[in-house]
């Protein structure tokens, strides 16, 4: 067993801010290494982030287009969570955690329409 992603003791104020944004890096590092969707969405964001500062024509306009490209990055870290809680219990097939699956991929592609929609919304 694995001590990984044990939860430590309850921490108060900056000592827990400090341990919070430690996970959350890790969580980050460990979607970029083990999930190649999250590695072409970053790629992606690398190009559409600058695209978005240039192309906005005032920082409303910025700011909607930078946040629906890191809003797909939320809802594929979630897909993500999911597909690694159905593994752990295990490969073999069922309905069940066929459909968690699909449907944390529908919302992924969710994401992707509503950012394509901001994106047309603003810039067409």
């Amino acid at each position: 067993m694995t001590t990984e992603y044990v939860t430590p003791p309850k921490h108060r104020g900056l000592k827990r801010f400090w341990y919070a944004t430690q996970y959350s890096l890790k969580g980050l590092k460990a979607a970029y290494s083990k999930e190649p969707a999250f590695r072409y969405e970053v790629y992606a964001a690398l190009v559409l982030i600058p695209m978005a500062i240039y192309l906005g024509d005032n920082l409303r306009d910025q700011t909607l287009l930078i946040a629906s490209v890191l809003f797909v990055w939320v809802v594929e870290l979630l897909n993500s969570g999911v597909e690694a809680v159905v593994d752990r219990e295990g490969y073999e097939r069922h309905e069940l955690a066929g459909r968690a699956k699909d449907l944390g991929s529908a919302a992924v592609f969710i994401a992707l329409i509503i950012t394509a929609l901001i994106w047309a919304g603003i810039l067409l």
